[in-house]
């Protein structure tokens, strides 16, 4: 995924101004067991859930991003906004599973292999 920050007013340091990033997304579900299939989830629809979030998101400065104005798009807010949207293909069964069946994701957005966040919750 690739977005712009915000632009720089005057005082703020060089992460605070306008600039791109790119980051390696990953997404990993969780469930007490596997279902009939001996998956968690479909992973061709989690993958095509994932690409549907981050399509609003790719090579776009999120300060233009309706849903996101006004929201200073921290690394780690990033990571709070992909989970949410992916929580809701989860919970409404989009996923190839019974949303009641899963208990968590996580969503790690890393820009190299030593700076990463996270953001992970329970579904339910």
């Amino acid at each position: 995924m690739a977005g712009d920050g915000s632009e720089q007013a005057a005082g703020e340091d060089a992460a605070q101004a306008l600039h791109g990033a790119t980051f390696i997304v990953d997404a990993a579900f969780s469930a007490e067991t596997l279902d009939s299939n001996g998956i968690v989830i479909d992973i061709g629809r989690a993958h095509e859930a994932l690409k549907a979030v981050l399509a609003a998101l790719n090579y776009r400065n999120l300060d233009e991003v309706p849903e996101l104005k006004g929201s200073n798009t921290t690394t780690e807010f990033l990571t709070k906004h992909i989970f949410d949207r992916l929580a809701k293909n989860a919970r409404a069964g989009e996923l190839g599973r019974d949303g009641r069946e899963l208990n968590a994701i996580r969503v790690t957005l890393s820009e190299s292999h030593v700076a990463r966040a996270w953001y992970e919750a329970n579904l339910w």
